[in-house]
């Protein structure tokens, strides 16, 4: 692959084979076959074999999508309804005004004080941790920023399968590898996480709720567990993701201090607009001083104009939580009961998205295409899970509920059983 004699996309031989043309075990080339795919190299489909992957590791993953046609219905991108999020007019025009008194200049604080205050008090609500603040501009910045302040390229970090595809891309363009942990409704499995800490992953990422694709969202008894597991390994790196913040009403559960060294990163893109492209970050002491020493030597800051238009944003109470939480989940609850009247199996316990187990993914995706639906393909978002295909209701309608369920159940076929997601 590295010579070019492969082409991306072509078909790689079955490993016995291999080992065959080869002479050696076919352990060492399903150990290999294992390290080009957890380094991006190559791809995996169950039965259908393994081929070069068409784009780099460092292609987002959101390239695995359909083109959509005029009069498709679009249910692929993940994104919350336009409808549910707040004008930023206002906000904005306080912040230029506040800007404008107290200009902005380099050497100050790269923490809005308002901004700092209010974080730390709906951590502190929200029973995070205590720790030092930071501010990044979107949750992946953060995730980055704190997986190359601990580790170095070869090193191994335990993710949700399936998960986030901006994160299955990101660890292998860092040169670190991905160790899947599977998970179900109430988040990541207990023994999943165990086995790929006890096998060496020195960091795992966590999302709390809203997990995208499946919609999992930790429980207080898997928060217990999980809990168990970390106190069993002080060393490991824990990442949790509170992207569902202001579109989830099912409280978060932090795993945060049970280790040496944590962050909880907090969005606003969901609740408050994609745009804004702001986190705010907690964690220990020496995680928060590396992110924010290797930050002032980067971009310096993210900007206080939008920390303060923020401020203005919560201090407006311009997000009605409870009735934007009930509305996603309204949409969403009314799809998973269509499907299982229907036999058909879905997940989605909190945030925007549904996910539905299938037998053959590439297969769904077409047939709904021509029904007039566009989902997005799970390939996106698996590295050893089963295939299955994500659908954002956010800008479903309670009119699309069943003949979008309808066209889901003729196109996956008969149930395909199980409640595991890994």
């Amino acid at each position: 692959m590295g010579s070019g004699e492969l082409e991306p996309g072509q078909l790689l031989p079955p490993m016995r084979e291999l080992a065959a043309d080869l002479g050696v075990n076919p352990n060492t080339v399903a150990a290999a076959y294992r390290t080009l795919r957890e380094r991006g190299v190559i791809e995996t489909s169950g039965r259908r074999g393994s081929r070069v992957r068409p784009r780099p590791a460092s292609t987002a993953r959101d390239s695995i999508r359909v083109d959509v046609p005029p009069g498709v219905r679009d249910l692929s991108q993940g994104n919350p309804d336009p409808a549910l999020l707040p004008p930023l007019h206002d906000a904005f025009a306080a912040a230029v005004r506040c800007n404008a008194e107290r200009p902005v200049l380099y050497g100050q604080d790269p923490l809005d004080p308002e901004f700092a205050r209010l974080a730390r008090a709906a951590f502190d609500a929200d029973g995070v941790p205590g720790g030092p603040l930071a501010v990044t501009s979107g949750s992946l910045d953060a995730i980055e920023r704190v997986l190359a302040a601990h580790l170095k390229p070869g090193d191994a970090v335990a993710v949700e399968d399936p998960g986030w595809s901006s994160l299955l891309d990101l660890v292998p363009a860092l040169g670190l590898t991905a160790v899947p942990v599977g998970l179900d409704d109430k988040g990541p499995l207990p023994g999943d996480v165990e086995r790929a800490l006890r096998g060496g992953a020195r960091a795992l990422v966590i999302t709390d709720r809203a997990q995208n694709p499946t919609g999992a969202a930790v429980s207080v008894a898997r928060a217990q567990e999980l809990r168990g597991v970390l106190m069993m390994f002080p060393g490991v790196l824990l990442i949790e993701d509170d992207h569902g913040h202001a579109i989830v009403d099912l409280p978060v559960r932090p795993l945060g201090g049970v280790t040496d060294h944590w962050v909880f990163v907090r969005s606003v893109a969901k609740g408050y607009g994609p745009d804004l492209r702001l986190a705010m970050m907690t964690g220990d002491a020496v995680t928060v001083d590396r992110v924010v020493g290797r930050q002032r030597l980067g971009p310096g800051w993210v900007s206080r104009l939008v920390q303060r238009a923020v401020v203005e944003l919560w201090e407006a109470g311009a997000v009605d939580v409870r009735a934007v939480s009930r509305e996603y989940g309204r949409r969403r609850d009314a799809l998973i009961r269509a499907l299982e009247e229907r036999g058909v199996e879905a997940h989605g316990r909190s945030g925007l998205n549904v996910w539905v187990p299938v037998a053959d993914e590439t297969g769904v995706v077409a047939r709904l295409l021509h029904a007039g639906w566009a989902v997005a393909p799970g390939a996106r978002f698996r590295m050893a899970a089963p295939p299955g295909v994500r659908l954002t209701v956010a800008a479903m309608t309670p009119a699309d509920v069943g003949p979008l369920a309808d066209a889901v159940a003729a196109a996956a076929g008969p149930p395909s059983g199980g409640r595991r997601h890994g």
